[in-house]
């Protein structure tokens, strides 16, 4: 004897061998029938057909459900359809392996509502501090508008390409690095339309080599724009990290990138309130420049954790060394 409910529970602890999902999840379940109390008839639909993990997967279904009750079992399959798929998060092998679900990098994405606050000096001092952590990190300056990452981390080369036709990044302090910037002559300014900066952005997921990452950590451009909005359709599970100044203009407009994130299931981190103060070198007093509160009321807003207040500083100058972002 088995009931409805009982196959399902079973079909939960099968995956689609291409979706990496479970069969509830693919909604796959497109015929579910039970004669005689133990005969289960199951049509199912799946990415992929006539294929030897579909046997596989035949075998495990027909096996589980005799453990919990039924007597016999006849399957029938069909394939989804292309809409379906791509709906239920598209075939791994039709992804760059960074963006394949068996990845194990960690995707963090550095957002702001306004240009100005310093989310690329956040975003490249949280990558420096991952790599002291002997984590394995890159960056991917997405503000392809306003790229500032090479300068700010003194890189004064420009990526290769191998003979397979993958671009290898810059390193620069042991961090893996990819920039509109260097894909530009002299600092010239980027006068791309919406879909040719879209299609570039893709690039650097589909043909950079990137190796085997830990974190990557993509400095969005300000706003919620179309790039914006593609990095957050391209990366569907990225976690991510909101700045804003201490202004309460800031923080109001920084708001809408934290809402996108929310509606895109974006994980939010927290917030990182830039330019919280100034504090005198000789007397110690701290000056807040650009007003108080904006940190608070923004994580406030977004229910998350306000991760820590940065001040308003100059690098230290290390001998030698060119990267006035890096503090």
């Amino acid at each position: 004897m088995i009931e409805q409910t009982h196959v399902l529970a079973v079909l939960k602890t099968v995956q689609d061998p291409y979706l990496h999902n479970n069969l509830i999840e693919t909604k796959a379940i497109r015929e579910l029938k039970i004669k005689g109390g133990d005969f289960v008839s199951l049509k199912i639909a799946l990415a992929k057909i006539n294929t030897a993990e579909q046997m596989q997967l035949q075998q495990e279904i027909v096996s589980k459900l005799k453990e919990n009750g039924a007597g016999s079992v006849g399957l029938r399959f069909e394939a989804l359809s292309d809409k379906e798929i791509q709906e239920r998060g598209g075939l791994d092998e039709e992804k760059p392996a960074l963006l394949q679900r068996k990845s194990k990098t960690t995707f963090i994405s550095v957002a702001s509502g306004k240009g100005g606050v310093g989310k690329s000096t956040v975003s490249v001092n949280l990558a420096c501090a991952l790599q002291r952590l002997g984590k394995k990190v890159g960056i991917l300056d997405a503000d392809i508008y306003g790229f500032s990452v090479p300068d700010m981390m003194g890189i004064e080369n420009r990526p290769c390409v191998e003979e397979k036709k993958s671009i290898v990044p810059v390193e620069r302090f042991g961090i893996k690095v990819i920039s509109m910037g260097f894909f530009v002559e002299d600092n010239s300014p980027v006068i791309w339309r919406g879909p040719m900066l879209g299609k570039m952005l893709n690039n650097f997921f589909s043909e950079v080599d990137w190796g085997d990452l830990d974190y990557l950590i993509l400095d969005l451009p300000p706003g919620t724009g179309d790039i914006a909005m593609d990095v957050h359709s391209i990366l569907p599970h990225s976690k991510e990290i909101i700045v804003t100044t201490p202004h309460p203009t800031a923080a109001f407009v920084a708001a809408r990138a934290g809402a996108m994130a929310i509606k895109t299931n974006h994980e939010i981190l927290g917030v990182i309130e830039n330019m919280a103060y100034f504090q005198s070198k000789l007397t110690g007093e701290k000056e807040y420049v650009f007003g108080q509160g904006g940190g608070e009321k923004l994580s406030d807003i977004l229910q998350t954790d306000l991760l820590g207040k940065v001040p308003l500083q100059q690098p230290d100058e290390k001998t030698g060394v060119f990267a006035p972002g890096v503090f």
